[in-house]
């Protein structure tokens, strides 16, 4: 089976004042005419021998999207793709202050900030799981409260998506 691994960042959206502080997080889409039509994700890709799987997400993140994570991450456990032979680890990071969403490899051809709510409609179904996760587990005292339903597959469990 392969295995990859990925980060998703977080970043506080900037609201008004006496609003409820929401998160943004960070999507990327595949490049390549084969992939036009092809589902958003996480930065994310193949863990190289000798790096464990949290490297291997900071070294993708970095690769793809030119930003270098070096704070703490938290594990979102791995999820099993339903149609291949895939397991995917991921981690959650808060981005670095001043982050911005730009393509900085050719395997991607998009990257975007946007709202959960945005990035599930857009999501490759099998990573859904990764965004349920951190919106069960919350982000740091300093993050806002997320407003999305939690999954009922707590992390670290395989989440298979039906349907």
């Amino acid at each position: 089976m392969k295995e990859s691994a990925g980060l998703l960042l977080w970043r506080e959206r900037e609201a008004a004042p006496g609003a409820a502080r929401e998160i943004e997080v960070l999507v990327v889409h595949p490049s390549g005419p084969y992939n036009r039509a092809a589902p958003w994700g996480i930065p994310k890709g193949e863990i190289d021998a000798g790096e464990n799987s949290e490297e291997a997400a900071r070294r993708e993140v970095r690769e793809e999207t030119g930003i270098d994570v070096t704070g703490p991450v938290s594990s979102l456990g791995w999820v099993d793709y339903t149609r291949s032979r895939k397991r995917v680890h991921a981690f959650a990071a808060r981005a670095p202050e001043g982050a911005i969403a730009r393509c900085a490899s050719w395997e991607i051809d998009r990257a975007e900030w946007v709202s959960p709510e945005v990035a599930r409609e857009r999501m490759q179904r099998d990573q859904q799981a990764f965004l349920d996760r951190l919106l069960t587990q919350g982000t740091p005292a300093t993050a806002p409260t997320p407003r999305l339903a939690p999954t009922t597959t707590p992390p670290g469990t395989p989440a298979r998506r039906r349907g």
